[in-house]
């Protein structure tokens, strides 16, 4: 007579219909371990720490740490700028390139990182559909509720002008 296991023998599922939070080859599996768990420290580990706070006479001052400045922004040349928002949604392109904002997600873009921009108006309603389009066929959407439709005619003329100066097309 032949044993037969009792319960599933398929190994549990990993991807994004399982965890909204994966992606791959970005992300990695979750360890059992807490984030904010901190490795223990020996007794050698504390027993240096104590000498040097002695011989230090007990008045530790506090090191002065090197703060990790960002580099400061590099001045902006006199060049175009377009930039939209609403509420929820911001699409900025300057010389640096282009860079997309939704509720708390960003993603940015240099210039030799994007192969096409794509504006889109529909015929109702005020939503300006802009599409950032990649080199490796991937398209990043994002939709900006104008004030007015007239605001459109504006944003594309703003947007031209920034493709004009920024953008370079390689010719095939």
């Amino acid at each position: 007579m032949e044993q037969q296991r009792i319960g599933s023998s398929s190994q549990p599922l990993e991807g994004a219909g399982f965890d909204p939070a994966f992606i791959p080859g970005l992300t990695s599996p979750v360890t059992g371990e807490a984030e904010d768990a901190k490795p223990e420290e020996t007794e050698e580990e504390v027993e240096e720490v104590e000498e040097t706070s002695s011989e230090a006479g007990d008045a530790v001052e506090p090191e002065e740490s090197e703060e990790a400045e960002e580099p400061e922004e590099e001045a902006a040349p006199d060049g175009p700028v377009f930039e939209a928002s609403d509420r929820r949604a911001r699409f900025v392109a300057d010389h640096r390139g282009v860079r997309l904002t939704l509720d708390d997600q960003e993603c940015e873009f240099r210039w030799d990182e994007v192969a096409a921009v794509e504006t889109e108006t529909p015929r109702f309603g005020k939503r300006y559909t802009i599409t950032v389009h990649t080199p490796d066929r991937r398209w990043y959407p994002i939709e900006i509720e104008a004030t007015a439709r007239s605001v459109f005619k504006d944003w594309d003329e703003q947007l031209d002008a920034v493709l004009d100066a920024y953008f370079e097309e390689e010719d095939d």
